[in-house]
């Protein structure tokens, strides 16, 4: 006959599985309650956009405030660090998959910050990050693209792209570098040239980071007000702000075009820098987690070896 003792620990057993099957039973519940965030930050194809429709400083989903961001963020890195070392482990087998994450946004929308965000979860030996600035001119002296499929992450590799091949639809529009017609045929060639990255096994995440106005020149401010920061500063962009309407307009006529379903658009609310980067980070997440990449099984005999160390 059991002692009273053992009564106890069996009901205290019982009852913490009791509590453990409703903390997973309620833990799941809120998985399922949470939005897909993709969707939810995904940018209609097919249908016009206007960039005043959407919220610099809203949220769209997720954690309400600073506090809940940065504690939401923070169990995000390890579930990130895991599905990148498996995807690397699959290219050893001949997977051929990789990510490549597309940044877009104004002058101080925080790409910079996003890369050393999202590089801060990951192993950079699996990243390859490129930063583009105007072309040089030996690139001037290729197509456009070409310096863009030189910076491409091979198999197994996270890439990152601080600006990107959009450059090349956005800054000649707005200064008049070239016709409308290269323009045109510019958004055709995007959209082939992401076809074809797909079909080679590459998902392409493009962000486009949407700050507004006021929150550009409180940045630019801060950076003057900062003499450690001055470096970051270019006169340049008092400039550019004088044609804040045609960046936008440029940026929709982008986001309209060259938002297709292989390689959608999202939009990230980036006034605030904890929802930016909590964003981000789920983005990654959500579409590592779609390629469910898997650690190769050995091509060898596990006990032999064991043995033959063993006896070493």
């Amino acid at each position: 006959m059991p002692k009273k003792d053992d009564k106890d620990d069996g009901g205290k057993r019982r009852k913490r599985g009791r509590e453990g099957r409703k903390g997973r039973e309620e833990k799941r519940g809120r998985e399922e309650r949470e939005p897909v965030l993709r969707d939810v930050l995904r940018v209609p194809v097919g249908e016009p956009v206007d960039l005043a429709s959407y919220d610099a400083r809203g949220i769209p989903a997720g954690p309400v405030d600073k506090a809940a961001g940065t504690a939401a963020t923070a169990p995000l890195g390890p579930r990130l660090a895991d599905l990148q070392e498996r995807l690397y482990a699959s290219s050893t087998a001949g997977d051929r998959r990789r990510l490549l994450l597309v940044l877009q946004g104004m002058d101080t929308s925080g790409k910079g910050g996003t890369v050393k965000h999202v590089i801060g979860f990951l192993n950079p030996s699996g990243c390859r990050v490129r930063a583009f600035k105007a072309p040089t001119p030996e690139e001037k002296e290729h197509p456009f693209l070409w310096r863009i499929e030189k910076a491409l992450p091979l198999p197994g590799e996270i890439g990152i792209f601080d600006r990107s091949h959009y450059e090349d639809v956005l800054v000649p529009r707005v200064h008049e570098l070239v016709s409308g017609s290269e323009i045109k045929r510019r958004y055709r060639q995007i959209n082939h040239f992401e076809k074809a990255l797909a079909d080679d096994g590459v998902t392409v995440v493009k962000v486009f980071l949407h700050l507004s106005y006021e929150e550009q020149r409180a940045r630019l401010l801060e950076r003057l007000d900062d003499p450690d920061k001055h470096w970051k500063f270019n006169t340049g962009d008092i400039e550019e702000r004088a044609l804040w309407p045609d960046y936008r307009k440029a940026y929709e006529l982008a986001l309209e075009r060259c938002g297709t379903d292989t390689a959608p658009w999202h939009v990230v609310p980036a006034d605030r820098k904890w929802y930016r980067n909590w964003a981000i980070s789920k983005l990654l997440l959500e579409h590592l987690e779609a390629l469910d990449p898997k650690y190769p099984p050995g091509d060898f005999d596990v006990e032999e070896s064991r043995k033959r160390l063993l006896a070493s």
